[in-house]
């Protein structure tokens, strides 16, 4: 089950880094990253018929949590103008607005060019954590805009995180 489980992360993996490099070089507004972000989504369960138990899989140490409430600093980004080939990184501040501590699972974000850490520890009501995005820029030029789904005991899982960039030859 292990080894399954780990080949099906894998080719999960491996198919989000190819699509980066398929992705559009510019996104015309938010309809367009609404359609990448589906397309991803929808995407993923064709390519392994046990892709599901891996969703399932992420999904059930929220399931063990009470849920709890949150409050985001903000849940896009704009990093501007940057050139090409730098690794930027923003910090998204995430406050614990309900009773129950929150427990945040997993971060995935939606292209191999984009990293995630976050707080692991549960955060405790009325506390903070961070979810930081690295965001290399090597393969794109142009206007780009990426995403991250945060995955936690919240009642409307995932919390989805954007930015936005101008990559500048």
């Amino acid at each position: 089950m292990k080894k399954t489980l780990s080949i099906i992360a894998l080719s999960i993996i491996g198919f989000g880094l190819v699509s980066c490099k398929k992705e559009n070089k510019e996104v015309q507004g938010t309809e367009t990253a609404t359609a990448d972000s589906t397309a991803i989504q929808q995407t993923a369960p064709t390519d392994s018929a046990a892709s599901p138990a891996v969703a399932n899989a992420a999904a059930a140490p929220v399931s063990n949590q009470p849920l709890t409430s949150v409050a985001l600093s903000e849940n896009n980004f704009d990093f501007g103008k940057i050139k090409k080939g730098d690794k930027v990184q923003h910090i998204y501040e995430i406050t614990n607005t309900g009773k129950n501590p929150l427990v945040i699972s997993e971060v995935k974000p939606g292209c191999g060019c984009t990293a995630p850490d976050f707080t692991k520890e549960p955060i405790l009501p009325g506390k903070k954590g961070n979810i930081t995005l690295h965001f290399d820029s090597s393969s794109f030029d142009g206007n780009v805009q990426k995403y991250a789904d945060v995955f936690a005991n919240v009642d409307k899982a995932p919390i989805k995180l954007t930015f936005t960039a101008n990559i500048q030859p």
